[in-house]
Order: C-alpha cells, then structure tokens, then sequence
C-alpha cells in the first residue's frame, strides 16, 4: 500500500508544497508574534494594556467570520493559487502566540533590561541578545504548534489553491476518498507518512517544548 499510495499521486511535490508553506509560516509566526508579545511585555507606553486587550477580543472571532472577506481581498489582489494567502497573514502575528510569548517574556527579570541599557543597548538588541535567548523553550513550543498545525492544515490550501503543482499533503490525502469508492489502505498508509515529520520535530524538540509548556 505504501508504494502504490506514493505514486498515485506527486507526494513527492505534495510534501515539498507542505513543508514550503510550514516553514514559512514557522518563520512568519515566531518573528512576528516575538516581537509583537517583546513589546507588550517589556516596553511602557500610554494604551497598552487596553491594546493587548483589544488584540486578546480578536481570540474570540471565529475564523469563518473572516474567511470570506479575506478570500475576496486576495482575490482582487490576484494572489489566488499561490502561495501567498496561506503565509503573508501569518507575519502579522498570532494573538494565542503573541498571548504564550508575552506571559513568557514578563517572568525575564527586568534587571537585565536596565544593566543593557547602561552597556548601550537599544530595545531591538535586547530583545535579539537577551530576550530571545531565554525564551528559546516558549519560542520552540510556538514553533512545534505552527508547525503542526499548518502541516495539518486542509482547510485554506483547498481554498487557495487549485491546481495539482499546488496541493499539499493533506489534500494528497483527499484524494483517496471518492463519491462511491475509497482506497483505505492507501489513505492509511499515505496518512503514517504524512505524520512522520511532525512525530521527528516533536522528538528533536522535546526537551525545549516541555519545558517550555511547563513554564
């Protein structure tokens, strides 16, 4: 079933689509949300808490609320069947994300801060020399909940994305599911593939992603 799963399809391409778009995504996610959650967490400026606040309001908007007027702004931006509407929203932040590494920034001593402040730093060399190294545990387990969850993601890329060169892994999947007839040992087979990267990053990270849990 294995062999046979594997050249029903381009899985070759379905997976090299997949990780493209996870790896992006990975990078988007932590850059942006890092940064976002560094400044909530270590700088002092009149309305953040009720911007924090504000942005904690957005948790509570399901994502079918805004799918369709996204799909359409992307739509007239002629950026349909690409890439770019699965990735470019992700380096705008990610509130749960921006919410994890803010609680994790604010347990930094703020002494650190200030003996930077004196050597000379400025607040982007804090956070890339000093905040960012200490919160390489809480970075990680973002980085594993990206990871998976876009990995996994069968939802946007069968929006988005329409032509075969295209697909990702989870719609490879699909594939194997007809309207009369389903190829399960195939699906099966494709489906313990298909969970190999997630079950190595998870065990290559373990370490960092528990302890960063558990903080």
């Amino acid at each position: 079933p294995y062999i046979k799963g594997w050249t029903s399809y381009p899985f070759p391409l379905f997976y090299r689509n997949t990780l493209v778009i996870t790896t992006l995504a990975v990078i988007g996610i932590v850059c942006s949300s890092s940064l976002v959650a560094y400044g909530f967490a270590r700088l002092r400026f009149r309305g953040r808490d009720a911007l924090f606040l504000v942005l904690l309001s957005t948790m509570m908007l399901p994502s079918q609320v805004t799918m369709v007027p996204i799909y359409i702004g992307f739509a007239r931006l002629g950026l349909i069947n690409t890439f770019v509407p699965l990735v470019l929203p992700l380096y705008f932040g990610v509130p749960f994300h921006i919410f994890l590494l803010r609680q994790f920034f604010l347990t930094l001593p703020r002494e650190l801060d200030d003996a930077a402040k004196i050597d000379g730093a400025g607040y982007f060399a804090i956070f890339w020399r000093i905040c960012v190294p200490l919160a390489t545990p809480a970075i990680t387990a973002v980085a594993i909940f990206v990871f998976v969850y876009n990995w996994n993601d069968f939802a946007l890329p069968l929006i988005y994305l329409q032509t075969q060169s295209l697909w990702t892994v989870p719609i490879g999947l699909y594939q194997f599911i007809g309207s009369t007839y389903m190829d399960l040992t195939s699906l099966m087979a494709m489906s313990t593939l298909a969970l190999v990267p997630q079950i190595v990053i998870f065990f290559v990270a373990q370490k960092h992603f528990v302890q960063g849990i558990v903080m």
